[in-house]
C-alpha cells in the first residue's frame, strides 16, 4: 500500500477508505477529525463518505462477486485467504493494538487481547468455510432432492466503536468464508484498525471488491449502506434505537438482517458460590473496556445470606479502581467520546438524586490529561429493580447490585428487563446450574465463569431487545448464507 497508511499512528495522518482494491477519499473531498480519547486530541482524519460513495463501494463489491475469481473460488481456497490473512494480524499485531487504544481509548492490554481473539476469528473461520454441508432428503418415488448453502451476494457489515478489530474480524470471517462479498461501514470514531485490516486483506489475496471499508458518520453513510437496494444482507451491532432503524432501511428492499443489540446481563450469585473465584470476574465483567461491551455483567444478583459480604468486597475492589490513558494499561480508560461520557455521568447523577446507595467510587488518575473523556467507575446497591439505572443500558463502568432471596425470584429478577444478551451463574450445585441456566432468557449462560477471551467457536446474540441472529461460530456461517433446495424428476 505504499506509505502504509494505517501503519505509523503520526501526529495529522490522513487515513484513506479501501474500495475495489484502492486508497480512495471521499468523492467531496470531506473528512472527519479522529480524536483520541484519552486526551481529546486531533491525530488522524478519515473521508467522510456520502451516497455516491456507498453507491461505489456497493457496486465495487458487486462486480467482485458476480464478475470476479472470488465466486468461483472453491471453499478451501477462501478459507487459505483468510488464514494468511490471521497470519498478518499476528504479524502487525502491536501496530494493531497501539492503534487499536490510541483510537479507542482502552488499555494497551485491552488492544493486544482485541488482536489475539481478532487473529482467533480468521483462524477459526479460515479453516470453516468447506465445513458446512448441504443435505439430502428424503422424498418422492424417482425424484432425488438436495440443499446448498450459498451466499447471499453483498452483504454490509456495520461495526460499532467499542470493539471494531474484534467485531470487524468476526462480519468478514464468517461472511467471506460463505463466498460473500462486503462493504464494511465502521463508526466515525473508531475505524482506524478496520482500514489496516482491508490492507492487510489485499496482502494475504483477497481479490480487489471483496472487502470494501468505507468510514462516515452513521446518519449518511450508515443509513445509505443498509437501505442500498443492491446489498443482500445487513449486519448490524451497535444500540436498539439505531438497529431499529437499520431494518427498517433494509425492509425497504426485504434483506435480511442480524442485529446485536446490547444488553443488561445478570450475574447471579447464589450463597453457595466460590465467592473469591466469583469476585476479580465480577469486577472485571464491567470495568472491561470501560463498561463499553455489550455483554457487559452490569447487574449483580446476590443470595441474602451473603449480600452484605459479597458487596463488601465488591466496595473495596472498586474504590481502588483507577481510570487512566490508553498508554497507562491502568483498569480502564476513558470513554469513546464526550457524548458518552456525559450519557454516563448523566445515569450516575440520576441515580445519585434518586437517593439509589452509592457502595463505592473508582478514581481518575491525577496525571489524565484534563481534555480526555474519563468517568469515575460507580458501584450502586441495592437498587429498586424498576429504577432507570437498573433496566436500560447504561454503557459505562456502573455495577448495580439486587438482593434476592430464592432461585424463583433470581430468574424473575434475571429476566425482568428488556434484554437478553448474556447471563452468569454462580454456585456449586449442579442441578441448580441446569435449571438457572435453562429459564434465564439470555443467548449466552456461562456457569461459574463469566465471557470466553471472545468465545469465537461460541454462538453469540440475544433474545428480546437484545436483537436477532447469531454471530460467531458455525451458526454465522448460516445467517452468512441461504439454503438453496433443488429437486431432480428423474424417473
Amino acid at each position: 500500500m505504499g506509505a502504509h497508511l494505517s501503519r505509523t499512528v503520526a501526529e495529522g495522518l490522513a487515513f484513506m477508505q479501501i474500495v475495489d482494491g484502492k486508497p480512495v477519499d471521499s468523492l467531496s473531498g470531506q473528512r472527519i477529525d479522529v480524536a483520541s480519547p484519552s486526551d481529546g486530541k486531533v491525530f488522524a482524519s478519515i473521508p467522510a463518505s456520502g451516497e455516491a460513495d456507498v453507491d461505489r463501494a456497493v457496486k465495487a463489491a458487486r462486480r467482485a462477486f458476480e464478475e470476479g475469481p472470488w465466486g468461483r473460488m472453491p471453499a478451501v481456497e477462501r478459507g487459505r485467504c483468510l488464514t494468511r490473512l490471521f497470519q498478518l494480524v499476528e504479524k502487525n499485531g502491536e501496530e494493531l493494538a497501539a492503534l487499536e487504544s490510541r483510537d479507542t481509548g482502552k488499555p494497551i492490554r485491552q488492544g493486544k487481547a482485541d488482536v489475539t481473539a481478532t487473529m482467533r476469528y480468521y483462524e477459526f473461520y479460515g479453516g470453516a468455510g468447506d465445513k458446512i454441508h448441504g443435505d439430502t432428503i428424503p422424498f418422492l418415488e424417482g425424484f432425488t432432492a438436495l440443499t446448498l448453502r450459498e451466499p447471499h451476494g453483498v452483504v454490509a457489515g456495520i461495526v460499532p466503536w467499542n470493539y471494531p478489530l474484534q467485531i470487524t474480524a468476526r462480519v468478514v470471517g464468517a461472511a467471506l468464508a460463505m463466498g460473500n462479498t462486503l462493504v464494511v461501514k465502521p463508526a466515525e470514531d473508531a475505524s482506524l484498525t478496520a482500514l489496516r485490516v482491508a490492507e492487510l486483506a489485499l496482502e494475504a489475496g483477497i481479490p480487489a471488491g471483496v472487502l470494501n471499508v468505507i468510514t462516515g458518520y452513521g446518519r449518511d453513510a450508515g443509513a445509505e449502506l443498509s437501505a442500498h437496494p443492491d446489498v443482500d444482507y445487513v449486519t448490524f451491532t451497535g444500540s436498539p434505537l439505531t438497529g431499529t432503524a437499520i431494518q427498517q432501511a433494509a425492509a425497504i428492499n426485504n434483506r435480511g438482517v442480524t442485529m446485536e443489540l446490547g444488553g443488561k446481563s445478570p450475574q447471579i450469585v447464589f450463597a453457595d458460590a466460590d465467592i473469591e473465584a466469583a469476585l476479580p470476574v465480577l469486577v472485571n465483567a464491567i470495568i472491561q473496556n470501560g463498561g463499553q461491551t455489550c455483554s457487559a455483567g452490569s447487574r449483580i444478583l446476590i443470595e441474602k445470606p451473603i449480600y452484605e459480604k459479597v458487596a463488601g468486597a465488591l466496595a473495596e475492589r472498586f474504590s481502588k479502581l483507577v481510570a487512566a490513558p490508553h498508554d497507562a494499561d491502568r483498569d480502564l480508560g476513558s470513554m469513546i467520546n464526550p457524548k458518552q461520557k456525559e450519557r454516563v455521568e448523566g445515569y450516575v447523577a440520576a441515580a445519585r438524586e434518586a437517593g439509589v446507595p452509592v457502595l463505592a467510587e473508582g478514581s481518575i488518575d491525577p496525571a489524565a490529561p484534563s481534555g480526555g473523556y474519563y468517568v469515575r467507575p460507580a458501584l450502586f446497591g441495592a437498587v429498586d429493580p424498576d429504577a432507570a439505572i437498573a433496566q436500560e443500558e447504561v454503557f459505562g463502568p456502573v455495577l448495580t447490585l439486587f438482593p434476592f432471596e430464592g432461585e424463583a425470584e433470581a430468574i424473575h429478577l434475571a429476566n425482568d428487563t428488556e434484554y437478553g444478551l448474556v447471563a452468569g451463574v454462580w454456585t456449586k450445585d449442579g442441578a441448580r446450574q441446569h435449571r438457572v441456566a435453562k429459564k434465564v432468557r439470555a443467548g449466552q449462560v456461562f456457569v461459574n465463569g463469566y465471557g470466553a477471551g471472545g468465545g469465537i467457536e461460541l454462538p453469540f446474540g440475544g433474545f428480546k431487545r437484545s436483537g436477532h441472529g447469531r454471530e460467531k461460530g458455525f451458526e454465522a456461517l448460516y445467517d452468512m448464507s441461504a439454503t438453496k433446495t433443488i429437486v431432480f424428476n428423474h424417473g
